[in-house]
């Protein structure tokens, strides 16, 4: 049985970046940007094991004490 991974958040105020890590950030090997200054981390797998969103709040809302969290259990489709 795999041992539970805990999910890492972190909000950075100066640079207005949330860091989200699903795995040890120590794995992350490539960086790729997206459109929407979206920047997945990857392992050497090409597997995303993080994100970090760019610009997460808008300008005159950096002054947050908590951030909501909200999990969906994802649909399973089999064939």
């Amino acid at each position: 049985m795999k041992k539970s991974q805990k999910i890492k958040i972190f909000y950075d105020k100066v640079a207005n970046s949330l860091v989200v890590w699903f795995d040890e950030p120590k794995k992350a090997v490539i960086s790729e940007e997206s459109a929407n200054e979206v920047i997945f981390m990857k392992d050497k797998g090409n597997n995303v094991i993080g994100f970090e969103k760019l610009n997460f709040l808008m300008p005159g809302k950096k002054n947050i004490t908590s951030l909501p969290v909200k999990f969906e259990q994802p649909q399973i489709i089999s064939a």
